[in-house]
Formats: C-alpha cells, sequence, structure tokens
C-alpha cells in the first residue's frame, strides 16, 4: 500500500529557551513587543510532509511525497534515501530555497514559530501521480492554490483523503475551507485549529464533524478525541520516557492513521498506536530522528 503525503519539505532550525515566555512578555505593552531569547540551536529535516513519511516508513508503509523543494535540497534529498524515501513525486524549483521553520521551544513547551515557504508557494506545479497502489492521501499545511488544486485532483483519482489544514487554516477563506471540507474523507486539527476551523466556516465543530467519516482532534499532552459520527472516543495520552521536543508529534499520530484506515483498524486503534508514536517522538530532539517498528509498536501496545 502507498500513501500520497501533499505538504512542505522544510528545513528546521529548532531552538531551545531555559526559560518562559510569559516572563518576558508583557501583556499590557504587546503594542511595542521587543523581546530577544539566547538559545540553543540545531537544524533538523523537517516539513509536516517529510516527517509523516518518515514515521510512515518506520511502520512499514511506502509514503509518496508530492512536495516543492529548492535548489539547497541535496542534503534532504540524500537523507530520504539513506530512509528509502520515495522522492520521485517531489519537483524542485531551482531559482528558490526550500522552505524554512524557525522554532524556539520554552521550558512550558510553548513554542513561537516563524516560517519561510520558498519553493512550497508553488506547490501547485506539481500534481498528483498516477499509481495504482495509492490507497490514500493528505493535504497537510502549504500553499492554498497548491492545496486546492490538489484536493480536486484527488478526488478525479478516486483517492480518499485527510484534510489536516494546520497552519494554513487562516489563509483560506470559508468557502474554500467549506470546498475542502466537502471533498475530504476525515479531518484532522489541534484543538486551536478546530475551534480556528469552526469559526472560519461558521460552523460547530459537531456540524464540521457530520461532513466527514470521522474528525480528529489532538490536545497534545491530554491526548486526542475521535468523532465519528454521534460517537466521541477519547484516546489517552502515552507517558513519555521524557520530553525533549514536542515538533513533529501531531505528525507521528497522522502516520498512525494513514497506516490504519487502509487496513481498516478501529479508530481506537489508530489513537492509541499515533499517540504512542507521538510519545517516542516527544522523547527525542528533532522531527526525524527517533526509532520504532510497527512490531515494536504492537507489543508496547498490547503490554499496555
Amino acid at each position: 500500500m502507498a500513501a500520497v503525503i501533499c505538504g512542505s519539505v522544510a528545513y528546521d532550525n529548532i531552538m531551545g529557551f531555559d526559560g518562559k515566555f510569559g516572563e518576558y512578555i508583557l501583556p499590557d505593552q504587546l503594542d511595542i513587543l521587543s523581546v530577544a531569547f539566547t538559545v540553543d540551536l540545531r537544524k533538523e529535516f523537517g516539513g509536516c510532509a517529510g516527517n509523516i513519511a518518515y514515521n510512515l516508513k518506520l511502520l512499514g508503509d511506502e509514503p509518496l511525497i508530492v512536495a516543492t523543494v529548492g535548489n539547497d535540497f541535496d542534503a534532504y534529498e540524500a537523507w530520504f534515501k539513506k530512509n528509502e524515501i520515495d522522492t520521485r513525486c517531489i519537483k524542485t524549483i531551482p531559482e528558490k530555497l526550500t522552505a524554512q521553520c524557525f522554532i524556539t521551544t520554552d521550558s512550558d513547551n510553548n513554542q513561537l514559530t516563524s516560517f519561510h515557504p520558498g519553493a512550497m508557494e508553488d506547490g501547485h506545479l506539481n500534481t498528483i501521480p498516477d499509481h495504482a497502489e495509492i490507497t490514500i492521501g493528505i493535504l497537510g499545511p502549504a500553499s492554498t492554490k497548491g492545496t486546492l488544486e490538489h484536493a480536486d485532483q484527488l478526488v478525479t483519482k478516486s483517492i480518499p483523503f485527510i484534510f489536516d489544514p494546520g497552519q494554513s487554516t487562516p489563509m483560506f477563506n470559508k468557502d474554500e475551507l467549506n470546498h475542502l471540507i466537502d471533498l475530504s474523507s476525515w479531518i484532522i486539527v489541534n484543538q486551536y485549529e478546530a475551534n480556528l476551523l469552526s469559526d472560519k466556516v461558521n460552523k460547530s465543530i459537531q456540524d464540521i464533524n457530520n461532513q466527514v467519516e470521522a474528525m480528529v482532534i489532538t490536545k497534545g499532552g491530554e491526548g486526542s478525541e475521535i468523532f465519528v459520527g454521534e460517537e466521541m472516543i477519547a484516546v489517552s495520552p502515552y507517558k513519555a520516557e521524557r520530553v525533549c521536543d514536542p515538533t513533529g508529534c501531531g505528525d507521528a499520530y497522522r502516520a498512525a492513521l494513514l497506516y490504519g484506515i487502509p487496513r481498516s483498524m478501529s479508530w481506537d486503534e489508530m489513537g492509541q498506536m499515533g499517540s504512542l508514536m507521538g510519545a517516542i517522538k516527544v522523547a527525542q530532539y528533532g522531527t526525524q530522528n527517533h526509532q520504532f517498528t510497527y512490531e515494536s509498536l504492537q507489543q508496547e501496545l498490547q503490554g499496555a
């Protein structure tokens, strides 16, 4: 089986701040905000599409990334090839840089993120491939034009997909979001994104859920909720060995859904597996430095 993954491939600049943002930001002076943080810095391979593909490959599946990258993609491409992740559906835009993300995390795991889209803005120049082995897709945060075109292409090719608007949610207007919801089979968002999506389309979360087969709302350390029709499945979080870096935990969870849905796993099973994968990821710095196998996950889940 193969899953087509639309979204960003990015270089992550991950910074850790040994303090709390709230102690440096004065709520009554936001109009003159000027703060500086001394941080540790690491450069990692990231982007939602790259992260999801990495986790899906660990499960033994075959991810196909549909993304656009820049003239500095060589190091990332070598990483993909080292991990046997297919790059044939990634398109290079020679005159641009690969997307860059700058993430600062404080001691309470609050995050400040800046993002340079670079070549990701040209996502519409890439297309969904014609491969018979593709059984599912996901539309992750990317350019609005690319996301809208890829959604239509997935439907034309009869590939059901998960809509994962993420940080791109504010970029879409009401009609565009309603169109994407109508075309999708499933939706995954975190709690903030769920509230924002509800506000943007002027519908309750339950009304949005009624338009799709299932809606997943992740809640970080509080687990997740999966809405299937009138049923709500509460998924408890797994306790991580240690908490090093929350970046990419949601992408690990998404890979569990891409693996489980085509195999008719139950939503509870997928949620538990996604929660465990997120706990394994959070114990490592970076978004693609952790390791597991499907078999090791099942042993852990059965022993829980």
